[in-house]
């Protein structure tokens, strides 16, 4: 009976593994596979994880090949189905036209719980509150001032000497880590009121910025598997969930310590400054307590946390990332990096010379061609490469798919960039040329075509915080180094909430100056 049972048993076991392996070679028979194959109980999950490497690419094929719309199925019972869309009509009506249908929604608050009530997670009445607040602290011409000295002194402090370091010694330096480094820094300096220093020729391990990667990673991972799965990783601590933990306690001791420090700083009587020096936000919604405003937000701690940590992972991963895509792009198109020289070139005053300068936000306010790179960057690499929307009641989008609050709606941002039914024949290639208009002006695109900076009411209120930074510190470096990446290095993007590179940016920096 017993050599019975084991040879059932042995049975049992042979079944098993044939039936396992007959299903992981199905898979692997489907890779190459276009459109995904919707598998029994499983759906799409196999195909997407095992594209979760190329995940970019994969998407930007599938939309290209069905119409720049398609819906992904999820595993049975998962409310994991996802249409995926980058027609411009349907990001429209999305964004703008029935906004008040496709809110964040509650799905998007659990993948980005770490995040609490801030801005990025908040909805209605609570989301109009904090934009409202958020837009007249940034208007405002002092944080304007701020934004300008903080900015320009890290250039100058930070940035350049770095660069000349690694230039005169002769060192690989990995450029995306130093504009991590440099927006950490001017963030930390204009949202908290401190600079910690992270841009120095030590470079010095800052764990506080470190984790923030891993917050983009988790995040991005979140969206592709089952919400048990993570959820039961998450309360067992392992996985990509103990890296979350792990960073949640990292962010809340730095903020928590500095909103304790802001507090005591003001409740002793310290007054808020007037001009630049003294502005940074924190202090700005703390001292909201003591005036009077209309609007039922509670300024205690969580709230300051959440808000802070919203506008600390706004300003230091968008405007880094596209820094590191566009000095890759510019010093990998000879025929763009000549037309920047010559335009940065034209400003200079006559008499000056050609030599190492830097230059001020006015003299960069009306460059035409190095916005225009910029906004090309951001078309192909955009900082934030998904949008991801949960509409409120059953809806049909103008491409004529049906949605309903039981599933996500993902607009690709980075596909949308690469489809020629939107940017035309060319739309793979790197040419700031078609965003100047006929007049030799700046050519404006819709936000609904292109969404770096979102669209509608939700449209980023940095906008114009990212060209100031991003401006000054392309420019410094096109007009006074020479970058030359190390030869092998391989540059394509991360799996990520951000559009990082997934290697880093690995490159030699040459003076074009004595």
């Amino acid at each position: 009976m017993a050599f019975t049972s084991l040879l059932s048993s042995v049975g049992y076991l042979e079944i098993f593994m044939a039936i396992f392996f007959f299903l992981v070679f199905w898979v692997l028979a489907d890779y190459n596979n276009v459109l995904p194959r919707n598998y029994p109980i499983f759906g799409m999950l196999p195909i997407l994880l095992l594209h979760i490497h190329n995940i970019h690419e994969k998407t930007t094929e599938v939309l290209s090949r069905t119409g720049g719309t398609f819906l992904l199925k999820g595993p049975w019972f998962t409310n994991m189905d996802i249409l995926a869309t980058v027609d411009p009509a349907n990001v429209h009506y999305i964004m703008s036209a029935n906004f008040t249908n496709f809110p964040k929604g509650p799905e998007f608050k659990k993948i980005f719980d770490i995040l609490g009530d801030g801005i990025f997670n908040a909805d209605l009445d609570l989301w109009k509150d904090q934009r409202k607040l958020a837009r007249e602290m940034i208007i405002h011409k002092r944080f304007h001032k701020c934004l300008i000295k903080t900015s320009w002194d890290k250039v100058e402090n930070g940035l350049i000497p770095v660069l000349e370091f690694v230039a005169k010694e002769g060192r690989i330096v990995d450029l995306q880590d130093v504009f991590k480094r440099f927006t950490f820094d001017t963030t930390c300096k204009l949202v908290m009121g401190f600079d910690p220093g992270y841009l120095s020729l030590e470079l010095p391990d800052i764990p506080f910025s470190k984790v923030m990667d891993d917050i983009n990673y988790v995040c991005f991972i979140r969206h592709v598997f089952p919400e048990s799965v993570w959820k039961l990783q998450k309360w067992l601590g392992i996985g990509p969930e103990m890296k979350l933990n792990n960073a949640e306690e990292v962010i809340d001791q730095v903020i928590v310590k500095y909103i304790a420090m802001k507090r005591d700083e003001l409740s002793g009587g310290a007054k808020i400054e007037e001009d630049e020096d003294g502005f940074d936000l924190l202090t700005s919604y703390i001292a909201l307590n003591d005036g009077e405003t209309k609007t039922e937000l509670k300024f205690d701690d969580k709230f300051l946390r959440d808000t802070t940590l919203n506008f600390m992972i706004a300003g230091r991963d968008g405007v880094s990332a596209c820094l590191a895509w566009i000095i890759w792009l510019v010093f990998t198109h000879p025929g763009v990096e000549k037309i920047i020289r010559e335009e940065l070139k034209a400003i200079i005053p006559m008499g000056e010379g050609e030599k190492q300068r830097l230059f001020t936000v006015d003299e960069l306010k009306n460059v035409v061609y190095l916005h225009a790179a910029l906004c090309e960057t951001m078309r192909l690499y955009p900082p934030v490469p998904l949008q991801h929307k949960t509409p409120q009641e059953p809806d049909i989008l103008p491409s004529g798919h049906r949605v309903h609050p039981k599933m996500k709606v993902l607009i690709n941002m980075y596909a949308m960039g690469r489809m020629e039914s939107i940017w035309g024949k060319d739309a793979l290639e790197f040419k700031p040329e078609r965003w100047i208009s006929d007049r030799g002006t700046v050519k404006h695109e819709p936000s609904y075509k292109f969404l770096a900076f979102n669209a509608g009411p939700r449209t980023c209120l940095g906008k114009e915080v990212a060209f100031t930074q991003m401006k000054a510190v392309a420019a410094a470096i096109i007009h006074n180094y020479q970058i030359e990446m190390v030869k092998g290095h391989v540059v394509y993007p991360t799996c990520s909430i951000m559009l990082h590179m997934k290697h880093g940016f690995k490159v030699r920096v040459k003076k074009r100056w004595a």
